[in-house]
């Protein structure tokens, strides 16, 4: 029982800041991410000795986390904006780029909850889109709209000149 609980604070603390930059692009707020992950790895807790044999527990977190995301959004059905963007992976100091990547998080941030959460899933994670039906507990061709939906709307308020992924790929990765 004591390696299992030893186990499960490795995972967390290995993977405890991934998960909340994973749970800030879910929910644009940093409270709120927190909150997520929080609630998630309580759950991962309960579950743990079934899953860190069976599956990656990884992978059961950021399910649950996109699961409680849209689960709240459900609930609430409203937006909240946020004017800052997350902290960002990797550098790249050009002014023009600088911009753009600001812009792509503002008009991210716009984007209705299940719609970010479809891009943050294929995008960000690289699911395909049965699996990001999977995640949230809906159909593969509602993944197809609503991502077609999010590109639309990411197009029109970065523009083009952003050269956006291609939608029509047959994963629905980035490319």
């Amino acid at each position: 029982m004591d390696e299992e609980i030893g186990s499960y604070e490795l995972f967390v603390a290995n993977r405890a800041q991934a998960l909340l930059r994973y749970g800030y692009v879910l929910t644009g707020n940093p409270h709120d991410a927190a909150d997520l992950m929080q609630e998630a790895l309580v759950r991962l807790r309960t579950a743990w000795p079934r899953v860190h044999n069976k599956r990656e527990p990884e992978s059961f977190v950021r399910t649950t986390m996109a699961r409680l995301h849209v689960s709240i959004w459900r609930r609430m059905r409203r937006e909240k904006l946020v004017a800052a963007t997350p902290e960002q992976a990797y550098v790249d100091n050009s002014h023009e780029s600088t911009e753009l990547r600001d812009a792509m998080w503002e008009a991210l941030s716009t984007l209705p909850r299940r719609q970010r959460a479809v891009v943050v899933l294929r995008y960000y994670e690289c699911l395909t889109d049965q699996e990001i039906a999977e995640v949230l507990n809906i159909s593969r061709g509602t993944v197809r709209s609503q991502a077609a939906r999010a590109l639309e709307k990411l197009r029109s308020r970065v523009g083009e000149s952003a050269d956006l992924v291609d939608v029509g790929t047959k994963e629905g990765k980035l490319r």
